[in-house]
């Protein structure tokens, strides 16, 4: 065909048909018998006829040429991967050759070709190459389609001659470096880039960019034979590879577009497609992505050995002895190597002692390549024998109670494959999901997470942003039993059953046979059986409670206990995801902390709810008399509240609500007042109006129109018939300031309730994709509680409910509270991450009744349906 045809629509017709009918032909190919690399070739081939067609059909001068660069240079072509062209000139173009060239792009596009394209002379290409690594990246892999043959030879040798090996390899290096920051510097994303990020195809085509550029080879049977690599990283590098460039395949054809991201909505049928098939405890994409994870932990493990390697035989280092540590080990331009590559067959328990010196040297900033490999290669000496030796055992414990860069060492255990042969348990979380809604690493991730925050705990340079940790921690003898606790209070996930029981096991059995005192060993075992009980008493149950206090303290027992699960605790919740903690939630747990530590080191029995209610009474009318107001301003208030108020409110509340109240001249009209909250991090309000039926409704509406979620909610009715409700909020629009909004809460809210206008609709908002294609199924109890008041006993009810967070959850809860009749007394609104876990305090006449209770149930689990 021509391309000069009278009939150019036809033309276009034509080779879309053909590219289409190529395109499906491969992908069907491909998804039968799986084998990605021959698609990329056929999908080059197709293109490659059909450019080559369309050139010569344009009749462009013979002394052009037209080149394929970047990844359609290379031979691979991935299905919806754009394909990258350069047009090769000897001069410049006239304004005859510039239409054609036009008219050939024109073309490109209309018969649905995604191109980038370039027109370039060499010196203009030796130019954009001199100052942009991109350009010259993907120039290396030129490949000429058609045209003028010397003009490509020409091209190739000026650019080759252009090229500074050493150069393109520190470029290539800082690029990869600033390439995985912009990933977090992790793997481990909840929906990675199989290409871009950390351990994905990018960095095994670096590898290949460098070594081509210094002449060194193609590929990684080039580099095994240069000795840069062994024939089984060769294998493995060749494994993770085929197994990358399968799964991007797919995820293009199944996308229908240029899509790099392992997408939740694409991981489940990616899984199926590969023979994935879900388990009880175990979804079929969970397994994919652990599959996925540990590829890239290899690649990235290969890919940092043969960047040293060939950056060393690119730039030598200086020629200096290196220094012995002792018969195994010496410092090598202060990288720990060892003597021979044969140390660890040789003598295995030398694999512990490299980790341990690279603790205790500070002048050791790494391991050679020659160190790593060796490393990488003896992790499969560590078996049962090799668990069972004591001296194995000693050098393991000693990294722990020794403690200097622990999380750098435990990282790069994990990373060379060393800590889960020597913790089978841990081998067999990592790089293992969860999709739980809240955690955003994988387990091993989590679990290095929550051993790096109780380390920061105890330096210095930390202290400003862990003040009561960093005290706590340096008067905790034997720190290190938290680290041990930390590892393994989450190793139990995904085995089923409950992973604290399971993990409290597994604890037991390593404390026992690393030979732990009998006294360090109950602690870390205790603490692993119940890692979450103190975050989930300081969110779900009413911290201000003294009964829930003497409760507490009794599971706990002794203050050594109370300083260790305290410190595990914050360190888990900050280790989970950048969106679990917030001041709030750190108040709340200093706060159970504190009391919970007078609790156990009173000498007297601990006061009774009359005691406490007395002792904030004093404490109120205290902070009261340093406003200097009369000493009755809080009798009128306090002649109508009960006895219930005094023990859920604290003393500086209290006081609040007196000097708030005091002020007010219009008892029959509402009244809204907002402050900082005093325990940080959000605002208190507070609103005293004629109680109503449907008034949590309103309230919870108007705060979720104005972008805050209600953390803490305290509701009480006056014996006079007023609602007197505090609430903490937290700002969910990124206002950056609390103080702005307190005029605008007072005014507007204020408004609304003065007039009978409907409650506000929270504004509608997607649902974030995790929580639409990893639902979590909705959970709702109700049960009596045993009364802050004796008489109260089996008339006040705890509703708990777990779900996926959306906007306006909490609307649609309290809509159907206030349908069954229930009267909210306090409510603790805990979400963590896209997970939300509420309690509330309930009461009514319906309620009383199991009916009526397991009616409540039923229409709260068919709203929080998604």
């Amino acid at each position: 065909m021509s391309a000069d045809s009278d009939a150019p629509g036809a033309l276009v017709s034509a080779f879309k048909k053909r590219l289409q009918d190529g395109q499906r032909a491969s992908g069907e190919q491909f998804l039968a018998a799986g084998d990605a690399l021959h698609l990329l070739h056929e999908r080059c081939h197709t293109i490659d006829a059909v450019l080559c067609e369309l050139w010569h059909g344009l009749h462009l001068p013979p002394t052009l040429a037209l080149l394929a660069v970047g990844g359609y240079g290379r031979g691979e072509l991935y299905p919806a991967s754009d394909i990258d062209l350069l047009v090769l000139l000897p001069e410049q173009a006239d304004d005859a050759l510039s239409t054609k060239l036009e008219r050939l792009v024109c073309l490109l596009w209309d018969i649905g070709l995604d191109t980038g394209h370039s027109v370039r002379t060499i010196e203009q290409c030796l130019e954009q190459a001199a100052g942009n690594i991109t350009v010259r990246t993907a120039m290396i892999e030129a490949r000429l389609l058609t045209g003028s043959a010397p003009l490509f030879a020409d091209f190739s040798l000026r650019l080759s001659r252009d090229m500074n090996a050493a150069d393109f390899f520190q470029n290539k290096r800082i690029e990869q470096e600033d390439r995985h920051q912009r990933f977090a510097d992790t793997p481990y994303s909840l929906e990675a880039n199989c290409k871009e990020g950390p351990g994905g195809l990018r960095d095994l085509q670096a590898i290949l960019w460098i070594t081509q550029a210094a002449g060194y080879g193609r590929c990684w049977k080039d580099l095994a034979q240069r000795g840069f690599i062994t024939p089984d990283e060769e294998k493995l590098l060749e494994d993770s590879e085929a197994f990358l460039r399968g799964l991007r395949t797919r995820l293009h054809l199944l996308a229908g577009r240029r899509e790099d991201r392992l997408l939740f909505e694409y991981q489940t049928a990616l899984a199926e497609q590969l023979g994935f098939k879900a388990t009880n405890t175990r979804r079929a994409s969970e397994q994919l992505m652990q599959l996925y994870y540990r590829r890239a932990k290899t690649v990235l493990q290969i890919n940092a050995i043969l960047l040293q390697n060939i950056g060393a035989a690119l730039v030598p280092p200086r020629q200096e002895p290196p220094q012995p540590i002792n018969e195994r080990f010496q410092n090598a331009h202060e990288l720990l190597d060892v003597v021979h590559e044969e140390v660890f067959s040789d003598a295995p328990q030398a694999i512990l002692e490299a980790f341990l010196l690279l603790q205790q040297h500070a002048g050791l900033h790494g391991m050679t390549a020659r160190a790593q490999r060796a490393l990488w290669r003896a992790r499969t000496l560590i078996d049962e024998d090799f668990r069972q030796q004591p001296a194995n055992r000693t050098h393991f414990l000693e990294l722990f109670t020794y403690g200097h860069r622990l999380t750098q060492t435990l990282r790069r255990m994990n990373q060379l494959g060393v800590l889960g042969r020597y913790l089978p348990n841990f081998g067999r979380v990592v790089g293992q999901m969860q999709h739980d809604l809240f955690h955003v690493y994988t387990v091993d991730q989590h679990i290095l997470q929550v051993i790096r925050r109780l380390r920061r705990f105890t330096m210095e340079e930390f202290a400003h942003e862990y003040p009561l940790c960093s005290r706590l921690i340096s008067d905790f003898g034997n720190p290190w039993v938290l680290y041990i606790a930390a590892l393994f209070h989450d190793i139990a996930k995904g085995r089923g059953g409950d992973h604290s029981e399971l993990g409290e096991a597994d604890a037991r059995q390593f404390c026992s046979l690393h030979g732990l005192a009998e006294e360090e060993g109950e602690l870390v075992v205790w603490l692993v059986g119940q890692h979450l009980l103190m975050s989930r008493t300081a969110q779900k149950q009413d911290i201000s409670d003294p009964a829930v206090i003497s409760r507490f303290a009794a599971i706990i027992g002794d203050e050594r206990r109370l300083v260790a699960l305290y410190l595990l605790t914050v360190a888990d919740i900050r280790g989970t995801s950048p969106k679990v903690w917030n001041a709030w939630k750190g108040q709340l747990l200093e706060q159970l902390f504190s009391a919970s530590r007078r609790h156990l080191l009173s000498s007297e029995a601990p006061p009774m709810a009359e005691g406490v209610i007395v002792q904030r009474q004093q404490e109120a009318r205290r902070l009261m008399r340093l406003f200097a107001l009369p000493e009755t301003i809080h009798e009128r208030l306090w002649e109508q509240v009960d006895t219930v108020y005094f023990l859920r409110q604290s003393a500086e509340e209290i006081a609040w609500h007196a000097r708030v109240l005091y002020d007010h001249r219009h008892a029959d009209k509402p009244l809204v007042k907002a402050r900082l909250s005093p325990l940080g991090g959000g605002l208190e309000v507070m609103v005293y109006t004629h109680d109503q039926r449907d008034l949590f409704v309103r309230l919870v509406g108007f705060f979720s129109r104005a972008a805050y979620s209600i953390a803490d909610a305290k509701i009480h009715t006056t014996r006079d018939g007023y609602a007197l409700d505090t609430f903490v909020l937290l700002d969910v629009g990124d206002r950056g300031s609390n103080r702005a909004m307190i005029s605008y809460i007072e005014h507007e809210l204020l408004e609304r309730l003065s007039g009978s206008a409907p409650a506000d609709i929270p504004g509608g908002g997607r649902v974030s994709r995790q929580v639409r294609h990893f639902p979590l199924q909705p959970q709702v109890t109700i049960q009596p509680l045993v009364s802050l008041e004796p008489d109260e006993t089996g008339k006040l009810f705890v509703l708990t409910v777990v779900a996926a967070d959306r906007p306006g959850l909490l609307f649609l809860i309290a809509t159907q509270l206030a349908a069954h009749g229930a009267n909210l007394h306090t409510a603790k609104i805990a979400t963590l991450g896209e997970r939300v876990e509420d309690t509330f305090l309930i009461s009514g006449s319906h309620l009383e009744d199991s009916a009526g209770r397991v009616k409540l149930e039923a229409d709260l689990l068919k709203e929080l349906q998604i």
